[in-house]
């Protein structure tokens, strides 16, 4: 029977740990699993709420930081230093897994040993909102060289992982190292690309592997200015991994080329959408523009810089207006104005 070890790591979130450590040690048949809560110095009764439930059943420990060492350390405590099962994951306290997740991960990471690590769908549910039903049928699994995947994240320039629902082969995280501290805000995209420079990617198909939690206050709160730290989180840890890995990456060059124009163009696009919706006076234009610039020196050559262009000499107030009929006119000659994904980033 594979072990799976599971850390959860808690500041003020005890009223979820019940839901979050229950959805690791119930309903996953056929794993071993146990779990590690550490509770970073809350402020209220998380350690308390902990202990109760160690107490209450072997397969929980407990350790409570005295002094507050923030997420990276905190992670990287239960990962480096206590994780000892076959398989590792993360679960954030607010976060929980789908039933059977552990089970269908340790099922690939068993038939593939030379999977690094494997993912699946996230349901993303509104907190105090009703929880969607699990898909919990596996219509199979995918595993990608670690290259290829790795290609497919340079062209995209995104994550495509929230974080709860990948679990790692413990024995190559602890080769390879957890969270970097320099990078608070795209640690996780970096570590996994970093994985994926040596060891193969599994991927569950057609079942939900957790649930992710999107608190109602950061769904109404819009940091304009937090644009721009998002696109050099990314640019820092996509450089941290052709710097890491470049002995494992032998087309170092060609993807470090693509993931810059397209962080440039990125950079662009948001510029380009201010003016779009009225927004030139929050989002920091200018400083997008000078961001696309360090990542692409011929970014005036980028289709995303004539369209910024031309909405410049159209000007902010008249430019929401005409927003539709010019968007409407460059999808008609097959421009790639409509592009916009989604990039949500816990506080991590």
């Amino acid at each position: 029977m594979s072990s799976v070890s599971v850390i959860v790591p808690c500041y003020r979130y005890g009223h979820f740990l019940a839901q979050s450590v229950g959805s690791a040690l119930n309903d996953q048949d056929g794993v071993d699993v146990r779990v590690l809560i550490i509770d970073d110095a809350s402020p209220d009764d998380s350690a308390e709420v902990a202990k109760k439930m160690a107490a209450d059943d072997p397969r929980i420990e407990v350790l409570v930081h005295t002094e507050n060492k923030r997420h990276i350390a905190t992670y990287n405590e239960g990962l480096l230093e206590w994780a000892d099962g076959d398989y590792t994951v993360l679960l954030s306290a607010d976060d929980r897994l789908a039933p059977g997740a552990l089970t269908r991960a340790a099922a690939l990471l068993d038939a593939h040993p030379e999977v690094g690590f494997v993912y699946g769908h996230p349901v993303h549910y509104t907190d105090g909102g009703p929880i969607p039903a699990a898909r919990t049928s596996v219509r199979g699994w995918t595993v990608w060289p670690g290259h290829e995947w790795l290609e497919r994240r340079f062209k995209a320039a995104n994550g495509c992982i929230t974080s709860p629902e990948v679990v790692v082969r413990t024995k190559l995280q602890q080769q390879l190292g957890g969270y970097d501290p320099a990078l608070p805000h795209s640690g996780d995209i970096e570590m996994w690309m970093r994985f994926a420079a040596h060891a193969d990617v599994g991927y569950l198909r057609g079942v939900d592997q957790a649930y992710y939690r999107v608190h109602a206050a950061s769904m109404s709160k819009t940091d304009f200015s937090g644009q721009l730290d998002d696109l050099r989180q990314r640019a820092a840890a996509y450089d941290a991994v052709l710097q890491r890995c470049a002995d494992q990456l032998p087309d170092a060059q060609a993807m470090a080329d693509t993931v810059h124009a397209k962080l440039a163009r990125q950079a662009l696009w948001r510029a380009a959408r201010a003016y779009d919706r009225g927004r030139t006076a929050l989002v920091p234009v200018d400083e997008l523009v000078g961001f696309a610039a360090e990542c692409w020196p011929d970014y005036q050559r980028l289709p995303e810089y004539r369209g910024l262009s031309m909405r410049r000499r159209i000007g902010p107030a008249v430019m929401p207006y005409l927003q539709p009929l010019i968007l409407s006119a460059f999808a008609h000659k097959g421009r790639e104005w409509l592009w916009w994904k989604s990039w949500r980033r816990r506080g991590i």
